[in-house]
């Protein structure tokens, strides 16, 4: 009864059922799991022969491949996976750009490697490279899937950030916002397990263009000193 109950949780996310559960229901649901386990993964199997391989060993036949050379084969399958994909993100992520450059409005920063249109301009302070400036942004793959979404004020230090937006928010003025179009090698490369070489696009907002605790300083000093002023007069 305790199995049962083990089972359920782990399916249904600790929802407890009342009715007792169907056990097509059951297996299907173990199959979304396993299936989804694998979709994770990256890696396209043969389906077909992955249920053969359950079935074997439910019924207690051995396996063609041991656990370890199961695991080697699944590595070096999952290596050529990426490397493909990579391949294909880079070919893709250098077509797009090399098209995006002769869109009006678009703005080259460097050749092939990143570049950026004014969605609104700013007419605060502009963002120096030795700044860390408090953003609100946007992010997606080429294919538009998103993976990074900031609806917040965020800091961000530059000298920490990828090459690509560090790069593109250089200039931008307190109020501008940016659509920045970022190559691979001045983002996360290969690095980016979920989608390599792939090609960032983020739309940036500055909303305050230094804010470290120097600046702060500064500016309250500023501040204090023309209040200081207008008191005299």
């Amino acid at each position: 009864m305790m199995m049962k109950y083990f089972i359920l949780v782990c399916l249904f996310g600790g929802s407890a059922i009342a009715a007792e559960p169907d056990l097509e229901q059951i297996s299907r649901a173990m199959g979304h799991l396993i299936g989804k386990n694998l979709q994770s993964m990256g890696l396209d199997l043969d389906i077909d022969a992955l249920l053969l391989g359950m079935r074997e060993s439910s019924e207690g036949e051995s396996a063609p491949l041991s656990e370890d050379e199961c695991l080697q084969a699944l590595s070096i399958l999952q290596e050529e996976t990426l490397l493909a994909e990579a391949q294909a993100n880079l070919l893709a992520a250098m077509e797009f750009l090399k098209s995006n450059a002769e869109k009006r409005g678009v703005v080259v920063l460097e050749g092939g490697k990143l570049q950026y249109q004014i969605v609104k301009k700013g007419s605060g302070d502009a963002v120096e490279p030795y700044n860390s400036p408090i953003l609100r942004y946007k992010a997606h793959y080429l294919n538009g899937k998103a993976f990074g979404d900031s609806c917040s004020e965020e800091m961000v230090s530059l000298d920490e950030a990828i090459a690509g937006l560090s790069k593109g928010v250089i200039g931008m003025r307190e109020g501008e916002v940016r659509t920045l179009y970022i190559h691979p090698e001045l983002a996360y490369g290969r690095s980016d397990l979920a989608a390599p070489n792939a090609l960032l696009v983020f739309e940036v907002e500055v909303l305050k263009a230094d804010a470290t605790a120097e600046a702060q300083a500064a500016s309250q000093a500023e501040d204090a000193c023309f209040d200081e002023a207008s008191a005299v007069r």
